[in-house]
């Protein structure tokens, strides 16, 4: 089998190693910068690098996408004469419902595309970040769709368990941005939120312990693809932000009226719920 990976960085990368620790040996990969490419080709993640997709495209069974949200469906219509017939598609994109309009119409009948999101990122960035060993044991989510293939689901969900993923699950496309509106991007927001505040100065780190490292982790983060992630997923974020702040006023106000009861009420049910999901 013949898989491609369209973009080489820090997650396109880690799945080229993973593949080839799998045990595949024709993954392909395709980048724009030539030094990555050889930097791959080198350390033997892929087989053969290029920096055109139509040299390599006609010949593959798998195209695995990992671009930016707004290059996924140009990218199909920039190539879909040269998909094989029968090829199999995927994304790693952390928003569906609005990409997948994108994507359904604009996809050849004869080509399946597998909306996947594994869920295990990274700050880092380009292919010296990668490491198929983050893979190891994290979670997977696939959004399928009606044209969808059930051979072409279990295809996509064999790879990323081959790789390491633990658990692979369906959810639709709505669900999956509702939630990770919730999960990922108001995470994001609120590390960039603490880190961007005006309360920070040069003498911040004198007081900062694990906590403040481990909250202001994420917000060294990739501007451009957070944009994107954030608008395509707007109104679900918008949502969760929402939802967010009906706590913290809740919180704000115990303070405010100096009401020890309703402080150690909101702190209970936190610990409750924490230990429930952990």
């Amino acid at each position: 089998m013949n898989i491609a990976i369209i973009g080489l960085g820090v997650i396109g990368g880690s799945f080229a190693m993973g593949l080839q620790a799998a045990g595949y040996k024709n993954v392909f990969g395709v980048d724009i910068n030539l030094e990555t490419i050889e930097l791959a080709e080198k350390e033997g993640f892929i087989r053969k690098g290029v920096v055109d997709a139509k040299d390599i495209l006609s010949d593959m069974d798998v195209i695995l996408l990992s671009l930016y949200p707004s290059q996924i469906a140009p990218f199909v219509t920039q190539h879909k004469a040269l998909f094989k017939t029968g090829v199999v598609l995927t994304d790693v994109t952390g928003v569906k419902t609005e990409i997948i309009k994108q994507v359904t119409t604009v996809l050849p009948e004869t080509a399946d595309f597998i909306f996947a999101h594994p869920m295990r990122g990274s700050e880092k960035k380009g292919i010296i970040g990668a490491d198929h060993t983050r893979f190891v044991g994290a979670n997977a989510l696939i959004t399928p769709v009606p044209i969808n293939k059930e051979e072409n689901l279990q295809l996509i969900e064999q790879l990323y368990k081959e790789i390491g993923f633990e658990q692979v699950t369906r959810v639709s496309p709505e669900l999956h941005d509702e939630q990770i509106a919730y999960v990922s991007q108001l995470m994001h927001a609120l590390s960039v939120g603490v880190v961007n505040s005006s309360q920070a100065s040069d003498e911040t780190l004198t007081f900062a312990g694990n906590s403040f490292q481990e909250l202001t982790r994420i917000a060294d983060i990739n501007g451009e693809l957070w944009s994107e992630l954030f608008l395509n997923n707007r109104a679900a974020l918008l949502n969760s932000i929402e939802l967010f702040e009906v706590e913290l006023d809740a919180l704000k106000k115990s303070l405010i009226e100096n009401d020890e009861n309703t402080l150690k009420k909101i702190f209970s049910k936190a610990t409750t719920q924490r230990k429930h999901w952990y």
